[in-house]
């Protein structure tokens, strides 16, 4: 199942893990250098509850949190 939430329609989103090594300039060293870069995907915290639709009707979705919080589903 995808991890997509089916009220705001937040998804997994890319990004990197940066990996630096050196002794930083303000503490005397001759500064950080990027040694490697990973791909990493930063997913959203999706919780599969039950909501009740406007038509009345119930049924089991996979919402984000920052939807439950905001009062956009009314939990059944």
């Amino acid at each position: 199942m995808a991890k997509i939430c089916a009220i705001t329609g937040k998804r997994p989103t890319t990004g990197s893990i940066i990996h630096r090594k050196g002794q930083s300039k303000k503490s005397g060293g001759i500064g950080t250098h990027i040694t490697k870069i990973t791909k990493r995907k930063f997913r959203p915290n999706l919780q599969r509850i039950k909501v009740r639709l406007p038509s009345g009707q119930v049924k089991r979705m996979n919402v984000s949190v920052k939807a439950i919080k905001a009062g956009l589903v009314e939990k059944a």
